[in-house]
C-alpha cells in the first residue's frame, strides 16, 4: 500500500575541495563521455562487477521464498557466492577494484566520493559492503512517499504485532520442561516490568559503545562483539548557498543539487545535498541556486560557526542529528553470530557485512526462518548447500 516517492531531477559532481573532478550534465552521451575522457572504460569495469555481485545476491530472494535459512552469515554468503563472498567481507572494496582493472585514480575519485556519502568512510571497508553501496548509489532505489520510516510503521500494522513502549535492559535465561525459557526485563512510563517468551531476536549492535543491556544466566556467558561504530552528523540547514565556495561567483550559475567529495584532508563535510520534502506533490519545483533552500550536510563532526559560514552565505536555521550511524569497517575482525543461545537470536550483525535498509529486511527474514525451522525440527530447510540447483528441482 506504500507509493514511490515521486524523484526531482538534479545533478551532481564531485567536489574536491579547490575544483569539481566530476560534473553531471543533463546529457547521458555527455556524462558517459566525460567519464571515459577522465578514467577509461574503468565505470563499465565497476558496472559490471557490481552487477556481478548483485546478481548472485539477488539469489536470497529465491531461497527465502523456499523456506530456506542460515544460521550463520558465512553460511548465508556462501549460498550465494562461495567462498569469495565470504572473502569480501575481509578485503578492501579498493583492493578488488583495482584487481578487475578499475584505476587508481577512479577509486581515488568516484568510489571514494560515494563511500563518503553512504559510510562516511574510505575506500579501505570491506569489498561487500562496497559493493551494496555502490549500487545504492545508481539511481535504481526506491523512496517511500511520506518518508521511509513508513516501511516499519506499515509491517507493523500488518504483523498485527503487540508493541510495548518501553527501553529493554535485560534478558536472563530460564528453563521449562527441558526447554529454554527467556525473561526481557524492560523499563517503561509505568516502571519496571518484565515478559516471558519462548523465542527472542535481540536488534540493537551487541557493541561496547552501543549495548545497554545485560544477559543473565547464560553458560557460557554472552559477551559484546569487538568493533566500533562510526560517528556521523547530519546538519539540515535552511539557508542561501555560498556557491562562491565551490568556484561560482554566481549563484544563478550554480547547477548543482547533490555534492560529493573526495578523501582530502581539508574538507570538513562528506557531502551535501539539496533535499526535498518526503512527500512530493506534482506542482513542487527546487528553488533556484540563488534562492534559500533546505540542505543536508553530511560530516564526522558537528559543524562549527566558521565552516557553515563557508557553505552558506546566510542561514535562518540549522537542525543537527548526530548518531553512530554505521560500523566502522576497519575496527571488524570477524562477523557476529547469528545464534546466541538455542532460540535467541541476533539481527543486527548484519551490519558488518553490509548496511542498508534491504540488507536489514533480509537478515530479519532469514531469522524468521531460522528460527521457525529450528522450532519445527525442519533442519533439511538450514544451512543447505548447491541450494541453486535444490530451488530449480522444487520448481
Amino acid at each position: 500500500g506504500l507509493k514511490h516517492r515521486r524523484e526531482v531531477a538534479g545533478k551532481s559532481a564531485i567536489f574536491s575541495g579547490e575544483h569539481f573532478v566530476l560534473e553531471e550534465t543533463d546529457w547521458y552521451l555527455l556524462n558517459l563521455f566525460r567519464l571515459w575522457w577522465h578514467y577509461g572504460i574503468s565505470f563499465l569495469r565497476l558496472q559490471m562487477w557490481v552487477e556481478e555481485v548483485m546478481e548472485k545476491f539477488m539469489r536470497i530472494y529465491k531461497y527465502q521464498a523456499h523456506g530456506y535459512a542460515f544460521s550463520s552469515l558465512e553460511e548465508l554468503l556462501r549460498s550465494l557466492g562461495g567462498e569469495a563472498f565470504v572473502n569480501m567481507t575481509q578485503r578492501s572494496v579498493a583492493e578488488s577494484l583495482l584487481e578487475v582493472g578499475v584505476t587508481q585514480r577512479f577509486v581515488d575519485d568516484v568510489i571514494a566520493a560515494v563511500l563518503r556519502s553512504s559510510y562516511g568512510q574510505s575506500v579501505l571497508v570491506p569489498a561487500f559492503a562496497g559493493a551494496m553501496s555502490l549500487a545504492g548509489a545508481q539511481g535504481s532505489t526506491w523512496a517511500v512517499e511520506g518518508g521511509n520510516k513508513l516501511v516499519c510503521s506499515g509491517l507493523l500494522k500488518l504483523t498485527k504485532a503487540n508493541v510495548i513502549s518501553a527501553r529493554v535492559t535485560g534478558i536472563s535465561l530460564h528453563s521449562s520442561e527441558g526447554r529454554a525459557l527467556y525473561q526481557v526485563h524492560y523499563e517503561s512510563t509505568e516502571g519496571q516490568g518484565s515478559a516471558f517468551y519462548d523465542l527472542v531476536v535481540v536488534t540493537t549492535p551487541l557493541h561496547p559503545s552501543r549495548s545497554n543491556f545485560t544477559f543473565d544466566n547464560f553458560h557460557p556467558p554472552i559477551a559484546d562483539f569487538p568493533g566500533a561504530f562510526q560517528p556521523s552528523v547530519t546538519s539540515v540547514v535552511h539557508g542561501y548557498l555560498n556557491s562562491s565556495y565551490f568556484g561560482f561567483p554566481d549563484p544563478k550559475l550554480f547547477p548543482f543539487t547533490s555534492i560529493l567529495t573526495t578523501d582530502t584532508p581539508d574538507l570538513f563535510f562528506h557531502a551535501m545535498d539539496n533535499i526535498c520534502p518526503v512527500n512530493i506533490s506534482a506542482a513542487f519545483r527546487r528553488k533556484q541556486p540563488q534562492e534559500a533552500a533546505v540542505w543536508r550536510v553530511l560530516s564526522q563532526q558537528p559543524l562549527d560557526k566558521p565552516q557553515l559560514k563557508t557553505l552558506f552565505r546566510s542561514y535562518y536555521s540549522v537542525q543537527v542529528a548526530e548518531w553512530q550511524t554505521y560500523p566502522r569497517y576497519d575496527a571488524a575482525k570477524a562477523l557476529p553470530p547469528i545464534v546466541l543461545h538455542e532460540n535467541l537470536f541476533y539481527l543486527s550483525g548484519v551490519e558488518w557485512v553490509a548496511s542498508s535498509m534491504e540488507m536489514t529486511a533480509v537478515a530479519a527474514k532469514n531469522v524468521a526462518l531460522l528460527a521457525y525451522n529450528r522450532w519445527h525440527q525442519e533442519l533439511e530447510k538450514i544451512d543447505q548447500k548447491d541450494l541453486m540447483h535444490k530451488v530449480k528441482t522444487e520448481l
